[in-house]
C-alpha cells in the first residue's frame, strides 16, 4: 500500500507520466522520489508510429530478467540489440509478461509468428469521457461511516493527471513529462471520487455549497495517461494499470473510452482483469456517444460500467424577448447584462456573402460580417462548439444557439450565450432550478453490449450532469482562445463524471467490507440500485443497467454474487475465445476443452441475466444458473418474487433460500421462457425483475431487498443485421 506522503513519478516514454499521491488532499503534498523504468525514449512522445503491445507466455521467473528477455525477443526482428532498445517504449514486468514497442508492418508480422509471443495488438489511442450530487443519491455528509478503514483505502484515477503543489507550496511549473494537469478532467473527476469536504465551493456564485467526494478520508494515486496533443494512448494506460496493480490500490477509477470491444484487444480490459486477480476493483465510463444504440464501450463483466445520470438541480439562463416574452435556455453564462436590450440578428441575416450563408447558419469563423454582428446579439444554430467565441471575436454581445442534441447539459460560455430549442433580446445570468430525476443523460452511450449478447450493460447508472468539482487554473473555463474565465471549480457532464462516484462508493462499500472480492462489491452496488422510470428513459436498461447507485444501501446487500478469475475464463470460452487469445488476460495458452465448463445459458454469476431472442423463432427458452453468498444477518429465510410481461413465463427454483451463518452459498436456476411476443425493435423488453425479498432477519423492523434485472434481447436474423 502506497505509504502517507509520497509522491512517485513514473516517466513513462510516451508521455506516460504517473503520479501517486496518497492523501486525500492533493493540495500540500510533498514531492519525493520519482520511480519507475525510463526507458529514455522520449524521442516517441508525439510521433504516431505503429506501437504494439506485446503479450509472451508466462510471467519470467525473475522480473529482473523480463526487460533483458523483452529486448532478446525484439532483437529477432530488429536486427540489432541496439535497435531493439531504441524502438522499446514499455516493459511491463510488473504484472504483465509483455512489452510495448515500435514496429513496422512487416516486423510486427515477424514478431508475431516467433514461439515466444502469444499474442499482439495495436496501440489505439482513447477519448476522455467528458457537490450537490451526493447528497441527491443519499450519501450525505452525516452517513455512516468506517473512517479508521476508510483512511487506509487508495482510490486510483487513471486521467489526465492532477493539480498539486510541492512541498513549499508553490504549484510545479513544469508541464511536459509532469503529471500537472493541465486539462482539468483528472483533477475534476479526483475531487469527485475521494476530494476532501471544501465549504463554500462554487462556480461564479452557482452550485454554491460544500465539495466533497464519497471518502474524503481515502488517499488518491493518480496516474496521467492522457496528453492534449495525442489523447490516452493503450500503451500508457497498460503501463498505469501495471503500476497502480504494483502499488497496491484498492479501487481504480477510468473514465475513459473507445477501443475495440473485444476483450483481449482492449488495455483497459486487461489491466482490469489483472487488478480483478489482485482484489482491485475498476470502474469505467460507459462513453458519451448516446443515444445511439449499441455505442457502449468498457463493457467487459469484471469492470463496472456507468451510464450518466441527472440529478434535481439544472442551470438556465433566460433570454427576454423585445415583445417581454421571455425564454428559458440551458447554459452557464455568468456574466450580468447592463440591464438594457440587444438588438438580435440571425446568423445568416449576417452572412458575408451569399456563398457563406450556410456558414453563417452556424456562425462559424470568418462565416459573419463583423459591422452586421456589432453590439448585437446572435442566433445560430449548433454546428460546433465555440460559436460564442466567434461572435464575441468580433464583436457581438452574445449568442443564442438553437440544439436539441444536448438539452440536458449546461455548456460553459466564455459571453453570454444560452442553448434554446426552437427582434431584441436580453439574456439574464444563469440560474439554479430544481427539476425531475433521476433521468439517463442524452449523452449517455446505450446497450447492447457490443461485446457480448450475454451480459448486460451498463451496469448502473450516477450523476454525470453538471457535477461541481475541483479544476486546474491552468485552463479556461471554456479552454478557447481569448477566454477570461478561470476558477477552482467548474461544472462539468459527461460519462467521465458519473464514473468516479461508483469509484467513490466502491471504496464506500470496501470500508465496511475490507475483504470483500471486486465481484462481490460489484454485485453490492448493482443489485442495491434504485430502480429508474422506463417512461423517462425509453430504452429503458440499455440506457441505466440495474439503475440509480444508492450508496447507503450497498454497505448491505443481504447477499452477493460473488466469482474469481477461473469464472471468468469459464465465461470467456463460452463466448468463444480460446487458446492464445486469452494470454492477455491469462498469461499463457488455455485449452478451454480441458476445464469444467460454465453453467447455464450464460455461463457466469452475474448479478444480472441477459436473454438474447431469435426473431424467427416462436419460442425462446433459457436457463440462468446463480450462486449467492450470505452476507447479511442470520438465520436468515430468502424468497424470490418475480415480476413479467406477458408472454415471458420465469420460475425460480428454489423458491426460497436458507441461511444459517454468514458467508454461506446457495444455488437456484432461473428459468426464463418467452412464447411468441410479436415483432419490436432491438431494445430490452419490459422490465423483468427478481426480487429476493428477505422474509425475516430476527425481528427486525426492515427487509432487505436484493434485486436482479432480466433483461430479453432481440437477435435480428443475419440477413438484418445492418440495419441494427
Amino acid at each position: 500500500m502506497l505509504p502517507k506522503w509520497r509522491v512517485l513519478g513514473l516517466d513513462g516514454p510516451h508521455k506516460g507520466t504517473a503520479l501517486r499521491v496518497a492523501e486525500p488532499e492533493i493540495k500540500g503534498q510533498s514531492v519525493g522520489e520519482e520511480g519507475g523504468q525510463n526507458l529514455g525514449l522520449d524521442l516517441f512522445v508525439g510521433l504516431g508510429g505503429n506501437f504494439y503491445i506485446v503479450f509472451l507466455g508466462a510471467n519470467a521467473e525473475s522480473r529482473d530478467n523480463a526487460h533483458e528477455t523483452y529486448l532478446n525477443v525484439l532483437s529477432a526482428v530488429k536486427g540489432s540489440y541496439l535497435e531493439a532498445k531504441e524502438s522499446m517504449v514499455y516493459s511491463y514486468s510488473k504484472n504483465f509478461n509483455a512489452f510495448a514497442a515500435k514496429l513496422s508492418k512487416n516486423e510486427a508480422n515477424k514478431l508475431s509468428a516467433t514461439d515466444e509471443v502469444l499474442f499482439m495488438f495495436q496501440n489505439q489511442y482513447r477519448q476522455l469521457h467528458t457537490t450537490r450530487s451526493w447528497n441527491f443519491i443519499g450519501l450525505p455528509p452525516t452517513a455512516k461511516r468506517r473512517l479508521k478503514l476508510e483512511s487506509d483505502i487508495v482510490v486510483a484515477l487513471l486521467d489526465t493527471g492532477a493539480k498539486y503543489f510541492k512541498g513549499d507550496g508553490n504549484p510545479d511549473p513544469s508541464d511536459i513529462l509532469s503529471p500537472v494537469d493541465v486539462d482539468g478532467h483528472g483533477t475534476h473527476t479526483a475531487s469527485t471520487a475521494a476530494g476532501n469536504l471544501v465549504p463554500n465551493a462554487t462556480l461564479f456564485g452557482l452550485a454554491n455549497g460544500t465539495a466533497r467526494g464519497a471518502v474524503p478520508l481515502a488517499r488518491l494515486a493518480i496516474y496521467k495517461v492522457c496528453w492534449s496533443s495525442s489523447g490516452c494512448a493503450d500503451i500508457d494506460i497498460l503501463a498505469a494499470f501495471d503500476a497502480a496493480i504494483h502499488d497496491g490500490v484498492d479501487v481504480i477509477s477510468i473514465s475513459i473510452g473507445g477501443g475495440s470491444p473485444s476483450y483481449v484487444e482492449d488495455s483497459i480490459s486487461i489491466g482490469a482483469f489483472h487488478a480483478m486477480r489482485k482484489g482491485i476493483i475498476t470502474a469505467a465510463s460507459a462513453g458519451n456517444d448516446g443515444p445511439n444504440p449499441g455505442s457502449l464501450t468498457n463493457t467487459a463483466p469484471w469492470i463496472v460500467t456507468v451510464a450518466a445520470s441527472g440529478i434535481d438541480r439544472a442551470f438556465k439562463s433566460t433570454v427576454q424577448l423585445g415583445n417581454g416574452k421571455n425564454v428559458s435556455g440551458v447554459g452557464v453564462s455568468c456574466f450580468d447584462p447592463k440591464q438594457k436590450q440587444y438588438p438580435l440578428i440571425n446568423g445568416t441575416d449576417a452572412a458575408k456573402s451569399s456563398k457563406e450563408k450556410e456558414n453563417a447558419r452556424f456562425c462559424y469563423e470568418d462565416s459573419l460580417e463583423p459591422n452586421k454582428v456589432k453590439g448585437k446579439l446572435v442566433y445560430c444554430q449548433l454546428g460546433r462548439w465555440g460559436t460564442d467565441s466567434v461572435v464575441k471575436g468580433i464583436g457581438g454581445i452574445g449568442t443564442l444557439i438553437e440544439s436539441d442534441d444536448y438539452p440536458d447539459v449546461a455548456q460553459i460560455f466564455m459571453a453570454p450565450a444560452t442553448i434554446v430549442n426552437s427582434g431584441t433580446a436580453l439574456i439574464y445570468k444563469s440560474r439554479e432550478v430544481q427539476i425531475q430525476a433521476p433521468f439517463i443523460a442524452t449523452f449517455s452511450s446505450r446497450g447492447p453490449n457490443p461485446g457480448s449478447q450475454n451480459v448486460l450493460k451498463p451496469d448502473v447508472a450516477a450523476p454525470g450532469i453538471d457535477i461541481l468539482a475541483s479544476y486546474t487554473l491552468k485552463k479556461s473555463l471554456t479552454g478557447l482562445k481569448g477566454d477570461t474565465q478561470f476558477s477552482e471549480f467548474i461544472l462539468l457532464s459527461g460519462t467521465s463524471m458519473a464514473c468516479p462516484h461508483v469509484a467513490g462508493v466502491a471504496a464506500y462499500v470496501k470500508s465496511f467490507h475490507p475483504h470483500w472480492t471486486p465481484a462481490a462489491i460489484r454485485s453490492a452496488i448493482i443489485t442495491t440500485a434504485k430502480p429508474m422510470s422506463k417512461r423517462v428513459n425509453n430504452e429503458a436498461e440499455f440506457a441505466y443497467g440495474s439503475g440509480q447507485l444508492n450508496p447507503s444501501r450497498a454497505v448491505s446487500p443481504g447477499l452477493v454474487y460473488d466469482m474469481d478469475d477461473i469464472g471468468y475464463v469459464q465465461f470467456l470460452c463460452h463466448e468463444g475465445y480460446n487458446g492464445s487469445t486469452l494470454s492477455p488476460l491469462v498469461g499463457s495458452r488455455v485449452n478451454c476443452s480441458s476445464l469444467v465448463p460454465g453453467l447455464g445459458h450464460d455461463a457466469i454469476n452475474y448479478p444480472t441475466m441477459q436473454l438474447s431472442l431469435q426473431s424467427n423463432k416462436s419460442t425462446r427458452v433459457g436457463v440462468f444458473r446463480r450462486r449467492v453468498t450470505n452476507v447479511g444477518p442470520v438465520p436468515t429465510i430468502y424468497n424470490a418474487t418475480i415480476i413479467s410481461p406477458k408472454g415471458v413465463e420465469i420460475t425460480v427454483k428454489p423458491t426460497s433460500l436458507s441461511f444459517s451463518k454468514t458467508s454461506q452459498k446457495r444455488s437456484f436456476n432461473v428459468v426464463v421462457k418467452v412464447k411468441s411476443i410479436g415483432t419490436f425493435s432491438v431494445r430490452v423488453w419490459p422490465y423483468l425483475e427478481l426480487q429476493i425479498s428477505e422474509l425475516d432477519v430476527l425481528g427486525a423492523s426492515g427487509k432487505i431487498r436484493n434485486t436482479s434485472t432480466i433483461s430479453l434481447l432481440e437477435e435480428k436474423p443475419s440477413s438484418d443485421v445492418k440495419d441494427v
